[in-house]
């Protein structure tokens, strides 16, 4: 990097896909020790995303576009992890860990 003399930054965002918005219904059982004695047949409106969803990366990525975008950068259209801005660019990476 020094050789362009360009500026990284780095960072992570924690439990990333819990921050993703849903926009359909999701319901799921509740969890085991939550559960009120005679109305174990009750189910979870899920206000937000979690891990074990198959919409949790579609949901972040969307929400993480949305900022970018408020924030004034373009999407390349030669790679969708890079977005631009006239004097700058952002390249991202997301790595799961489980």
């Amino acid at each position: 990097m020094s050789t362009e003399d360009l500026h990284l930054e780095q960072l992570d965002v924690k439990t990333t896909f819990l921050h993703g918005d849903l926009d359909e219904n999701i319901y799921m059982v509740q969890p085991e020790g939550f559960q009120i004695v005679g109305k174990e047949n009750l189910v979870c409106k899920l206000t937000k995303s979690l891990y074990v969803l198959k919409q949790a990366p579609r949901q972040w990525y969307l929400k993480f576009e949305n900022f970018m975008s408020r924030k004034g950068y373009k999407k390349c259209s030669m790679d969708q992890c890079c977005y631009l801005k006239k004097k700058n660019f952002i390249l991202y990476h997301i790595t799961i860990i489980c």
